[in-house]
């Protein structure tokens, strides 16, 4: 096995990972909540992604944002049903209610697009780029690019911007951050929307390197979940680390010992992480 090439293939596999998971990241950080229906949002936005270039004959630039207005759209959505459960923090509900979400998008997608697999090719997934023994193509380029710039702007805007500061209030104190007048419904339908959007612009960027299936979201949510909890809840820098590293091992794993149980392998480094740190590789979003 080429050392140097399953490190490229880590490195672009770790930042596909911290893209997909980052809208979980900021919804588990603000509003304490998790969506079982985040690898079925993933799947709708590869779906219609694809659908758009090939039935629609959009270029691949004009995709990417449709894809992310429906990942919008059913953030909001989903949110908006939901809004007094996720107000009285009745986690059980939302979850159940987030798992019934998931398993609507998968079969209206599965009636609207087929149940059979589609590739996404795209004009930066065609070329390829040879560089001595190592192998990848622009759309992996693209991809480690777009997730830098994501991390980057959502880092800056959490810290740095009224809006972040809302959303660290509502983080630490949801209560509190009401009597200060700060509107939780609104962070809350903002942030589902945030996830929906990242999501699918993840899918877009992603999707290409396999194939497009309907029962495609459950492996999203796996990896996801364990990106978010290495990472530690909430926490934007923990999660780009996490992906990381996480494809870094799966790689190498995959190339050295067996792909076949590369998940399986995940959770036991989740375990071995928080029985060794629980709070994570560093601390939540209402932490600072």
């Amino acid at each position: 096995m080429n050392f140097a090439q399953q490190v490229i293939n880590g490195f672009v596999l770790g930042h596909a990972y911290a893209l997909i998971a980052i809208g979980w990241t900021v919804l588990l950080g603000v509003a304490r909540l998790v969506n079982f229906g985040h690898g079925q949002m993933y799947m709708l936005g590869a779906f219609v992604t694809w659908f758009a270039m090939t039935g629609l004959d959009l270029p691949y630039l004009a995709a990417i944002p449709l894809a992310m207005m429906v990942g919008v759209g059913v953030g909001y959505v989903m949110q908006r049903t939901m809004l007094s459960l996720t107000i009285r923090q009745d986690l059980v509900s939302v979850m159940i209610v987030t798992l019934g979400f998931g398993y609507v998008i998968e079969g209206a997608a599965a009636l609207t697009f087929g149940s059979t697999g589609q590739i996404l090719d795209t004009p930066l997934s065609l070329k390829d780029i040879y560089w001595g023994d190592i192998w990848f193509t622009w759309q992996d380029v693209a991809t480690v690019i777009v997730t830098i710039l994501v991390f980057i702007s959502l880092k800056y805007v959490i810290e740095h911007s009224p809006v972040g500061r809302k959303v660290r209030m509502v983080a630490e104190d949801p209560k509190l951050a009401q009597l200060a007048g700060i509107s939780i419904k609104r962070i809350y339908l903002g942030v589902f929307a945030f996830e929906g959007a990242t999501v699918a612009l993840a899918a877009a960027m992603v999707a290409p390197r396999t194939p497009i299936l309907t029962s495609m979201g459950f492996e999203e949510v796996i990896i996801t979940f364990v990106v978010v909890v290495l990472g530690g809840i909430g926490s934007v820098t923990g999660s780009y680390l996490a992906g990381l590293g996480l494809g870094l091992f799966t790689a190498f794993f995959g190339a050295y010992v067996s792909s076949a149980y590369a998940t399986a392998a995940m959770f036991v480094v989740l375990i071995a992480v928080l029985v060794l740190r629980p709070g994570g590789m560093t601390q939540k979003m209402g932490g600072h």
